[in-house]
Formats: structure tokens, sequence, C-alpha cells
């Protein structure tokens, strides 16, 4: 495992900033369910951007629109100046778009190194370096690469869904619920490592219901409810704030 601590997140200088994405006024769909309504957001090169909210507020919704597994019916998503709204998910993340997915989603069957290599599908083949950096975050992964992916732990299961991410060689990664059912120790270490991967040049947006980890390492973070964001501001401040504080972190 990993042996990163948790810093505090690094300010970017905002006129250095190259615009990565965007969501303008969107809206997306379950049938006639009215999921996403009117989101707007941005993530800037180089940042973790942290979406907080309850369940069923539309935090994996918006990651799901973003990746293209969902179409949204209104608005647009703009990645680097370029509109993929509807694109196919294959598509955007030819990209270099990458999700780890709510639930970990591995394929149980598979070994750990077999789960790896189909994160690179996208690169039509296997970079050895992709693997030496998946590994070196994850050591424990090169220790039971050969180990089928359904007889791990929730751990290790959920550092095998990051890796797979990152063999696409992403430079936004999207992660949704990492710390989902995790033991405390080993959430802080995902959190720690969620930092070295954005250290080493990923740009990161990170939907999460442990709300204080997530302001802890994030620069900005967007609040959302029922659909829509109903508070955005440094992680920073939103930390300092009365109603995040109540709502999502357990403060009377």
């Amino acid at each position: 495992m990993n042996s990163a601590t948790l810093q505090p997140p690094v300010a970017v200088n905002p006129s250095t900033r190259v615009h990565t994405l965007e969501l303008r006024d969107v809206h997306t769909y379950y049938g006639h369910i009215h999921a996403l309504k009117g989101v707007s957001l941005h993530v800037e090169e180089g940042e973790i951007v942290t979406l907080i909210g309850s369940n069923g507020a539309g935090k994996s919704t918006t990651l799901k629109t973003i990746s293209g597994l969902l179409s949204p019916r209104g608005g647009e998503v703009v990645l680097r100046g370029s509109r993929i709204s509807g694109m196919p998910a294959h598509k955007v993340a030819e990209l270099k778009v990458a999700q780890s997915p709510e639930g970990r989603r591995v394929f149980p069957r598979m070994s750990v190194l077999e789960n790896l290599e189909m994160g690179a599908f996208v690169n039509k083949r296997v970079d050895p370096a992709d693997l030496d950096r998946v590994f070196q975050l994850f050591p424990r992964l090169k220790e039971r690469r050969s180990q089928k992916a359904g007889t791990m732990s929730g751990g290790e299961q959920q550092m095998l869904a990051i890796g797979r991410a990152l063999m696409a060689h992403p430079t936004l990664l999207l992660l949704d619920e990492p710390s989902m059912g995790l033991a405390p120790i080993l959430v802080e270490q995902i959190f720690a490592i969620i930092q070295d991967i954005n250290k080493q040049g990923t740009t990161v947006l990170l939907v999460e219901q442990n709300a204080l980890m997530a302001l802890a390492i994030a620069q900005r973070g967007y609040v959302m409810q029922t659909g829509s964001i109903l508070l955005t501001d440094d992680a920073r401040a939103l930390l300092q704030n009365e109603m995040v504080r109540k709502a999502y972190l357990g403060e009377s």
C-alpha cells in the first residue's frame, strides 16, 4: 500500500489555468425522470474538484453524463473547448477521460492483471510504463496480479478499479464514491493516493459522500441537491460553511 499521507491541497493560480471541462446548463433524464436540472460547473487543468451531496442528488448522473454513459437532453458538455455532449462513451474515453465507477465494477473472474489490461483498451496496447505506475501507486495489486478480482477485499477491488482507469492514461479522471464501504484507515490511504495521482498531472473530478475527506484534498467543491448545484466555493470555504457543516459533516 502506498504510504502517502494527506497533504493540504495546493492552491492553483487562476491566471495560469487551462480550461479542461465545463458543463453548461445540462439537463439529463432517466426516461421521464428529470435527473439533472440545469447543472453548470467547470474543472480546470491540474485541479481536484469534488461534488458532494446526499444520495439521489445527481452526482453519479453528472459523471455518467460527462463520460458518455448518459446523453443530456439539454445543455452542453465541453472538453478542452470541444463539445462532447451525446458522444458515445468509447469516443469520450479516447479523449483521455476515464471513470472509476461507483461499486468498483471489476471483472470478478478475471485476474488483477487482466482487469488492468482491459483498462488500456482505448490505447490498443498495454504500456508497461502505465502498468508500472499503477503498481507503484498500489503495490498490493502487483503482489496479487494473478489473483482473481472477485476474491479480493473491497479495498483491494477499489484500488483495482482506480488502477484500471489509470491504464487509459487519462488527463481527466472521474472518481465515483471511491471510499464507499471501506474501513477508515483504507479511506485515508485511498484519498492520499488520489492526491498522488493528481500531483503526477491528472485532473480529478471526485464524487464523494465523505464530504470531510473530499473537501480536505480538493481545491474547489460543488454541493448538489435534487439534480441542481446548490452551492459552489473554494473547498476550505465550504468546510467552514455552516449549512455544509450541518448537512454533510454531521455537526448539529
